[in-house]
């Protein structure tokens, strides 16, 4: 059986997983130029360490509120297959190897809105959600503007 290495990240007063190797980073919120005309849990974009990230509020995308001003607040940059994202989140709290015998789908997959939610580790005093920073990527909506932006940015200023 393969274990999960996941960072685990708190959003309202739940935790979610992100798998390890999709992570690039954590990092302070810092001065994020906003973007008009795209989503409201887009922030706008960050430079970390040279690159151009778009900033997503994932307490927006899941509660509606912000995670902007918290003070444990924290930016997990994700790699996916066309783009890093910085994931908002309220905290960023461990890494932790979750047994895969911990794991199930069930229940996840009947809720369409949320198809980057891909298991539950149901651990014996917490359960947390797993995400797949590559589905959100691809089913949040604005994300091709998103990407539009960032690619037309890095063109304009090399």
């Amino acid at each position: 059986m393969n274990d999960l290495k996941v960072v685990v990240v708190q959003c309202g007063n739940e935790e979610y997983a992100i798998p390890v190797e999709a992570v690039v980073s954590i990092e302070l919120l810092e001065h994020v130029n906003p973007i008009p005309h795209l989503p409201a849990y887009m922030l706008g974009l960050m430079r970390i360490r040279g690159e151009l990230v778009p900033i997503l509020d994932f307490e927006q995308i899941l509660y509606g509120n912000s995670a902007r001003n918290h003070a444990e607040a924290r930016v997990v940059v994700v790699q996916t297959e066309n783009l890093y994202i910085g994931l908002l989140v309220l905290d960023a709290k461990e890494i932790l190897d979750i047994p895969e015998s911990l794991m199930t789908s069930s229940g996840l997959m009947a809720y369409s809105k949320t198809k980057y939610f891909t298991t539950v580790a149901n651990l014996e005093n917490r359960m947390i959600t797993v995400i797949d920073p590559e589905i959100l990527s691809r089913t949040l909506a604005g994300m091709n503007e998103i990407e539009e932006y960032v690619e037309a940015q890095l063109t304009q200023n090399p």
